[in-house]
């Protein structure tokens, strides 16, 4: 009988062998296996995922995260981390772009140079961590802070023209052959060369292992973390590099968060944050992982808010998947496909909760001869009351004409946003709206639509370098103008004003402060003693006017430009807000027209977002169906007093 059974058992490797072998593999790579799994899901849910279009799209997307992920691999494999990746990679794109178009350096001795800055900074995090002994994580905070802060000195907060010929790392080689997947590729394999096959990677692995035996069999582990760090800013600065020429300009805030995504990419591909183990293919999986989730979850129209929440399950799901491998439990087909399910589960239910609120789509209507047409409409965030209500004037209008919205929240982030435009194009949507989040970074992903024939329309800000139907916007110039007389009017010509500005970089802020600054020059009684930028953020705005009012206290008005820093300025200011120390802000929001309606916010520029909204949605309508449209569509601005704040309360 044993005889007989012995003799039994390899019919089942030739009747099912293969299957064993695959499920082994896949058991054995935990976030391949995910890979797999999500894009069989992704697939399956939406038609647009497999179309070639969006393929190239996924490895765009993917390509600079993947390349800031390799450089993380090296730290990672040493037990340290490297939180300044992000930060680096924005210096470096600033110092290409500044040294090769404002100081007239050859652009391939500025490419270099842009290297070399992140070379440099990872040298600093890395003698910082090896003789200053400071723990890796604060090291390369510091490092995070001092890359961020250098970008925005060398750039004056603004954005800077990218050299023509960097640009071409950011187009596509023929049709179908994108150049940031050549150079995630070259990166990718030039990573595992050095783990696999140098002195240096076998040391990365040792000092991860066991540092104190790594030291005591002879490798020099000082001189190697020097190496390693310095090995990942130089990844981050082609990272930044490539980044800069997808936007076609170099971003002083680009990459912000994008050392998470990178952490979480080395994490999710099998590496281990107690150091000795990583590979440069379990990174790139990892990293696609995160491309493939973002842009499904975009073709399904879920909230950027929801893939939030989805992203940081599916890497809980990848993790706690690996873990259970590297503990030595065997995974067995049941398991892996139960594994598979659970991540099958999530991309359903969020689907399900996307297709029953109906929060991101304005389901087709009937009436106005909308029809099934399609739009795209990417906001730059949806942090702010203002472009909440210019989405819900949006939403309004679409549900009355018929039209089926598509509403993507760039979250104040260019790169995100051109992917959001770039998914829309691969969609086939018959127009595209477009918030941009900066002029100039819009430009390639609209030349994209542009070639694809979409029409595009912009809403509050235009795009520069690209062609557009219409404008549609209120002038943030006007605007500023406009509040710089409220301000003089209040204060009687005369007195110290501080001034809180917008996030350093972004058209609004500059455009807005700009057109302030001009109208202030009528009234010279009037003297700027302070600028400070507060994000657009409400907390910031307490924060900067709480501080502002220490070394000025002798003020008597405050400029915000928005509403909802100008409330946070309120309530740094307490009773004095709109009585000693006048306010005036930028937007008319519904808290801002209730702020004036007490008497604690003394003026804002009210630009009508819903209007700004339906009026964006209509003119992309009118452009899907062939129509022609005038340049410009202006949105009224008025401004918004105690006197008539009830006419905005109740639009």
């Amino acid at each position: 009988m044993s005889t007989e059974t012995l003799r039994k058992r390899p019919q089942g490797p030739r009747s099912g062998g293969a299957a064993r072998v695959a499920g082994r593999l896949l058991g054995e790579n935990g976030a391949l296996a995910g890979l797999i799994i999500l894009v069989v899901a992704l697939a399956i849910a939406s038609g647009d995922f497999l179309t070639v279009t969006n393929l190239l799209n996924v490895g765009v997307q993917a390509a600079v995260t993947a390349i800031l992920a390799f450089g993380v691999t090296f730290v990672i494999v040493t037990a340290g981390i490297d939180l300044s990746v992000g930060a680096v990679a924005a210096l470096s794109a600033v110092v290409l772009a500044w040294t090769a178009t404002q100081h007239g350096l050859p652009w391939p001795v500025a490419l270099i140079a842009a290297v070399l800055v992140g070379v440099v900074a990872g040298l600093v995090n890395g003698a910082l961590i090896t003789y200053g002994k400071l723990p890796p994580f604060i090291a390369t905070l510091a490092m995070l802070g001092v890359a961020r802060g250098l970008a925005l000195v060398i750039s004056d907060g603004s954005p800077i023209a990218f050299p023509g010929a960097v640009t071409h790392l950011g187009d596509t080689i023929g049709k179908y052959l994108p150049v940031p997947v050549i150079v995630m590729i070259v990166m990718g394999l030039l990573t595992a060369l050095i783990l696999a096959r140098t002195y240096s990677g076998r040391a990365m692995y040792a000092i991860g292992g066991n540092e104190e035996a790594a030291r005591l069999s002879g490798i020099r582990v000082n001189r190697q973390k020097l190496v390693t760090y310095a090995l990942s800013g130089a990844f981050a600065a082609v990272a930044g590099i490539v980044l800069a020429s997808r936007l076609a300009s170099a971003q002083p805030q680009a990459a912000n968060g994008y050392e998470l995504d990178a952490i979480a990419a080395v994490v999710i591909g099998g590496a281990s944050l107690s150091g000795g183990k990583g590979k440069a293919f379990g990174t790139l999986v990892g990293a696609l992982i995160l491309a493939v989730l973002r842009n499904g979850l975009n073709l399904l129209s879920v909230s950027a808010f929801w893939q939030q929440v989805v992203i940081g399950v599916v890497i809980a799901l990848a993790v706690l998947l690996d873990t259970v491998r590297r503990r030595g439990l065997k995974v067995r087909p049941a398991t892996f496909w139960a594994g598979g399910a659970a991540v099958v589960a999530v991309i359903v239910a969020l689907a399900a909760v996307v297709a029953t609120t109906g929060d991101d789509d304005s389901k087709s209507g009937g009436a106005a001869g909308g029809g099934s047409v399609k739009i795209g409409l990417s906001v730059s965030t949806l942090n702010n009351p203002f472009f909440v209500q210019f989405r819900q004037g949006a939403q309004d209008e679409a549900k009355k004409v018929g039209v089926k919205l598509t509403v993507g929240d760039a979250q104040n982030d260019a790169s995100q946003q051109v992917n959001q435009v770039q998914n829309y194009t691969g969609q086939g949507m018959k127009a595209i709206i477009v918030n941009p989040v900066d002029s100039d970074a819009a430009a390639p992903a609209v030349k994209a639509a542009n070639r694809a024939g979409i029409p595009v329309v912009a809403a509050d800000r235009t795009v520069n370098g690209a062609k557009i139907e219409q404008l549609v916007a209120s002038d943030n110039i006007a605007g500023g103008k406009d509040a710089a007389a409220q301000m003089a009017k209040e204060l009687g010509g005369k007195g110290k004003i501080v001034v809180i500005q917008g996030q350093a970089g972004t058209s609004a802020s500059r455009e807005r402060g700009q057109g302030f600054t001009e109208g202030l020059k009528q009234y010279p009684g009037i003297q700027v003693v302070a600028k400070q930028p507060a994000d657009f953020d409400r907390t910031k705005g307490l924060d900067v006017m709480t501080n502002l009012l220490q070394s000025h206290p002798d003020i008597n008005g405050v400029f915000a430009e928005n509403d909802e820093m100008a409330l946070g300025a309120i309530k740094a200011l307490g009773g004095k807000a709109g009585k000693q120390i006048k306010v005036v802000a930028f937007d008319g929001t519904p808290d801002g027209i209730k702020a004036v309606q007490d008497g604690t916010l003394n003026a804002t520029v009210a630009q009508q977002p819903r209007l700004l909204g339906k009026m964006a949605v209509d003119s992309a309508l009118k452009a899907a169906k062939g129509g022609r449209l005038v340049a410009n569509a202006p949105v009224p601005v008025k401004i918004a007093t105690p006197e008539n704040a009830t006419q905005f309360a109740t639009q």
